[in-house]
């Protein structure tokens, strides 16, 4: 494990909501949406009406050039054409009556998150909100507000485990290291030990029982690592409990942020989420 980061002192909100027109007084609700998964090894979006999408502006999918890096914004100008390119295809030029949502990894430093603000500030859409992908992933499991979730994230640059209670972030911890940095042969055991050795961290630092709730009814796996059977089963046989792979792992955090924007916005964005990719051009 390269280095590890633990977020253990600070709980988070499922949801932190930022909206353009902050006044009081009548507002109607968003009539177009577009939620966002700003990943490491690329970006997935979600539009009502067409389902999951892919793609970005020219060359922006080159490593060399890839914005964000292991779950940090390294390139706020290319991430801005990332962005803009996606809101222009997707919502036009005029985004008054949209809102975005876009995740972030749940230990994402103060630094990037303001960014990630700044960004959709820039793009002059009428509300935006800033989810954790734990909490995505919590919401497409349908595990939000059922009392206490683990959920074990294995991307391609980060792991990460993250306790949530009632929907809300109470614990974390984050490997910087992920599918990208192992040798395959290596790769299942040095992952495996990774996301365990997080999960007794946190199992020993646990003074309410929360985590031994939350391994009863058994942790959600998500991202590429849980598209591996020798992971899940391995992480299945240490702990002694049942694992629930999540429904198309790779795509659960994107997926989750849009049932949180087909919430906020309203009857109009209840359209079922597809799983079907269209290119975004």
């Amino acid at each position: 494990m390269r280095s590890s980061r633990d977020g253990r002192r600070h709980s988070r909100p499922a949801l932190r909501r930022q909206d353009a027109h902050a006044g009081g007084g009548h507002r109607l609700a968003p009539v177009r949406g577009l939620a966002i998964d700003l990943g490491s090894s690329g970006t997935r979006a979600w539009v009502p009406g067409q389902g999951l999408v892919t793609g970005g502006p020219a060359g922006w999918g080159d490593g060399a050039r890839r914005p964000v890096r292991r779950g940090q914004i390294v390139d706020a100008e290319s991430c801005a054409g990332l962005l803009g390119h996606l809101a222009d295809t997707a919502l036009g030029a005029d985004r008054q009556d949209s809102v975005i949502v876009l995740s972030h990894p749940v230990l994402a430093g103060r630094e990037h998150r303001a960014q990630a603000r700044e960004l959709l500030a820039a793009l002059g859409v009428s509300g935006a909100v800033v989810l954790n992908s734990a909490s995505a992933v919590a919401a497409c499991a349908g595990q939000l507000d059922g009392g206490p979730v683990l959920v074990v994230d294995m991307g391609a640059e980060l792991t990460e485990v993250a306790l949530l209670v009632d929907g809300t972030v109470v614990d974390a911890r984050q490997a910087d290291a992920g599918l990208s940095d192992l040798e395959p042969r290596s790769m299942p055991a040095e992952l495996v030990r990774n996301v365990l050795d997080m999960i007794t961290s946190m199992w020993r630092e646990d003074k309410h029982g929360a985590v031994r709730g939350a391994l009863r009814r058994g942790p959600v796996l998500t991202g590429g690592g849980a598209l591996h059977s020798d992971v899940t089963g391995r992480i299945a046989g240490r702990l002694g409990v049942p694992v629930r792979i999540a429904h198309d792992p790779a795509t659960a955090v994107v997926r989750g942020a849009a049932l949180v924007l087909e919430s906020a916005m309203g009857p109009v964005g209840a359209d079922a989420v597809s799983g079907r990719p269209v290119r975004l051009r």
